[in-house]
């Protein structure tokens, strides 16, 4: 859903630091790999701590990466997709950390086990939701559908993780996780309904 707002960013918002970082001679790889490094640490750490809205803002100054980077290697015409595979790797790390990190705030913290578990449920669909469509690419499908695609997931846990925290009101972190759990269980099973009407119509093509 958050994909049309990808060139923008690309494009108008972040293009003065993709520039920087290619007359700096910076590899996009490196580029992925500090932003996850960023996230990774603001969330583990920050979360852990109780420092809701101030992991946050750590972590949005490392999570726009995950734009950059791909912006560097398509203007100095990177040809390997090397990149490729190291981004949508370690993306899965960064989720990792995010939700585990969230999972630790409620766990000490809140003493919340039930939030604890649409964290554990969110971050699980989230990986499956990436696996379904790497998984699609391989046999030749196209599985790029769905209402809680990454940059969603992103968006919908730390701009209410944020406000929550800073505004001291927890509902609005809950409603958030509750949304985002229903959400990624749901673009889960477009993904393997759409695959399956795929596969089902190459094989009547077949016959």
């Amino acid at each position: 859903m958050l994909d049309r707002f990808k060139q923008f960013w690309q494009g108008v918002m972040l293009a003065p630091f993709i520039n920087l970082f290619i007359r700096l001679g910076v590899s996009p790889d490196v580029v992925t790999l500090v932003g996850t490094l960023g996230v990774s640490f603001g969330a583990l750490f920050f979360f852990a701590q109780g420092w809701v809205w101030q992991g946050v803002l750590f972590i949005t100054a490392f999570v726009f990466s995950d734009l950059v980077d791909g912006a560097m290697a398509r203007k100095i015409g990177r040809k390997d997709d090397f990149g490729a595979f190291l981004d949508s790797t370690l993306d899965r790390v960064a989720d990792g950390a995010l939700f585990g990190g969230l999972a630790l705030y409620f766990a000490w913290h809140t003493d919340s086990r039930l939030y604890v578990v649409l964290c554990l449920v969110i971050l699980v669909m989230g990986a499956v939701t990436s696996y379904a469509r790497a998984k699609a690419d391989h046999l030749g499908y196209d599985a790029k559908v769905g209402i809680a695609e990454r940059p969603d997931r992103l968006v919908g846990m730390l701009v209410p993780a944020f406000f929550a925290d800073l505004l001291d009101l927890p509902w609005l972190l809950h409603l958030a996780l509750w949304v985002l759990a229903v959400a990624a269980t749901v673009t889960v099973a477009q993904r393997i309904w759409v695959v399956r009407r795929q596969a089902l119509d190459r094989a009547a093509a077949g016959a």
